[in-house]
């Protein structure tokens, strides 16, 4: 691997990115993973309308429900692996509110990779991803050791090919 292409890797380069390692390209659905949530009373503000930072927290919800949908679970890689993956980066563009009683899809996918960070593009859909668009966001992801917080690599097999 020249020099240039570490460099990339380093950064969180766009597309089949890999460590340095020669790993497979980061795993990928074929479509965006997509996780409901309905919206309760708990979730608005006094205007009835979703309080802003619980997309955050929906948004989370669907990062960890597509991480098991590939075999992991994030209690089990802190306690075998030593293992946590944190926040560092987001971005979020609000569209329109999701009120009291909606259903809304929430979409995860993999959008870039690094050896030790994933950067996922999200969206908030009201009823299904063909519904009304309410949320474009990306959040940056670092793997952490889990004592040291100090980076570390991705977890063996979260980088391949997922076909389905």
């Amino acid at each position: 691997m020249t020099s240039d292409e570490q460099d990339r890797l380093s950064k969180g380069a766009r597309g089949d990115a890999s460590p340095s390692s020669g790993s497979s390209p980061v795993t990928r659905h074929s479509s965006p993973f997509s996780f409901p949530i309905r919206i309760y009373w708990e979730d608005t503000d006094a205007g009835g309308i979703v309080y802003y930072a619980n997309y955050f927290k929906f948004m989370e919800r669907a990062r960890t429900e597509w991480l098991r949908s590939l075999g992991f679970e994030q209690e089990p890689l802190r306690l075998e692996q030593n293992l946590l993956f944190v926040v560092v980066d987001v971005e979020a563009h609000f569209r329109k509110p999701a009120r009291y009683g909606d259903m809304l899809q929430v979409t995860c996918e993999v959008d870039e990779a690094s050896r030790v960070s994933l950067t996922f593009k999200q969206e908030i859909y009201r009823q299904s991803v063909d519904g009304e668009l309410l949320l474009e966001g990306r959040v940056r992801i670092a793997c952490l050791d889990a004592v040291r917080y100090r980076p570390r690599p991705l977890p063996q097999g979260l980088l391949q090919e997922k076909s389905e």
